[in-house]
């Protein structure tokens, strides 16, 4: 299945039904009265969060949802039916956006949440509810009101607790195929991966939790360059990076700067994000070659740096560990602060 993140939709909720003019006709009844029903309601738009969803490709050819328009009145006081809703099914990390692509109408980040996109428009009254004693015989009732319509934009940005960052082939897909049952595309030859992958990582009964792999950034990807900076919208909700570092590059901190520049330059905090850096591929180099390797990237970061291999499993229990402290650290302030979503479990 495609995988698709983003998609413009027009959304219109129904007019509601107009009221009847009508009066009571029966033989031997000599002032039988006005007897005009009142207009159905118009339907609503309504967007809805489900599990099971991963994808925004079921709006890629069908963009336009409208309400049904409410049944008009009819005489003998009979009211008209409302019209039936429409209901938008999107993936749990869904946000609606207005037209401009920056307004956020409503994050959808748990399921089962359900949000009103567009209100149908009221029934008009029949002449039945204008009848008083000036006006006994009135011969005018009210249109129904016109229902709301806009274009929309849906965003999904994927549940995910932990996400991994890199270089083109440094190691992502195979460090998520090593520590989860995800089985992504691997090969070596960069930007193997087009579109994220997301994995359940098991340490134990107690200790899960969800990993995104998402396409590599080089240099210049926050103008453009290779796939570009968007995907990493689907890592804005993690509770910290795990920065791969591919050891068999000639530079390893120039490696690293280059990631993290594109991580400030895309924004929404990536950048303030915890970050736990390792170096990947270790089997693949001596030990005197990667001790020289981790001194290098630990003198430009400033920080520890982990060694891992996805393909032996050397260091991979370790790093989940961190992460996992750190998931936990993010779901209780999350708890702490009474939000849904930090208590999402996979």
């Amino acid at each position: 299945m495609k995988f698709l993140d983003q998609c413009k939709i027009y959304i219109r909720s129904g007019n509601g039904g107009g009221g009847a003019v009508s009066f009571r006709r029966e033989k031997y009844i000599e002032y039988g009265g006005p007897d005009g029903g009142d207009g159905g309601r118009g339907g609503d738009v309504w967007i809805e969060a489900v599990d099971g969803l991963n994808t925004l490709i079921d709006y890629r050819y069908h963009q336009h949802f409208k309400a049904e328009t409410g049944i008009h009145g009819m005489g003998r006081n009979r009211h008209g039916a409302a019209g039936a809703d429409v209901v938008l099914k999107v993936p749990v990390g869904t946000e609606v956006l207005e037209e401009d692509r920056e307004t956020l109408i409503v994050d959808l980040d748990h399921a089962g949440q359900r949000v009103l996109l567009a209100k149908g428009g009221n029934g008009g009254w029949g002449n039945d509810r204008f009848k008083g004693p000036i006006n006994q015989a009135p011969y005018h009732a009210n249109a129904g009101q016109p229902g709301e319509e806009k274009w929309i934009w849906l965003r999904l940005k994927l549940i995910a607790d932990v996400g991994l960052a890199g270089l083109p082939n440094a190691g992502k897909s195979t460090f998520l195929a090593a520590a989860s049952a995800a089985r992504p595309k691997i090969a070596d030859y960069p930007f193997t991966t087009l579109a994220p992958n997301l994995g359940i990582v098991d340490l134990s009964p107690e200790e899960r939790f969800v990993m995104a792999d998402i396409p590599g950034l080089i240099e210049g990807a926050s103008e453009g360059a290779g796939l570009g900076t968007r995907f990493l919208g689907h890592v804005e909700r993690t509770a910290v990076l795990v920065h791969l570092v591919d050891c068999t590059q000639t530079d390893v901190a120039e490696a690293w700067r280059t990631v993290r520049h594109e991580l400030e330059a895309y924004g929404s905090g990536l950048g303030d994000k915890p970050e736990i850096l390792a170096l990947s591929k270790v089997d693949a180099l001596d030990p005197d070659t990667l001790a020289m390797q981790k001194e290098a990237l630990e003198a430009a970061s400033g920080r520890p740096v982990s060694l891992v291999s996805g393909v032996s499993g050397q260091g991979v229990k370790d790093l989940l560990r961190e992460a996992w402290r750190q998931v936990q650290a993010r779901r209780a302030e999350a708890k702490a602060a009474g939000e849904t979503a930090g208590d999402w479990r996979p």
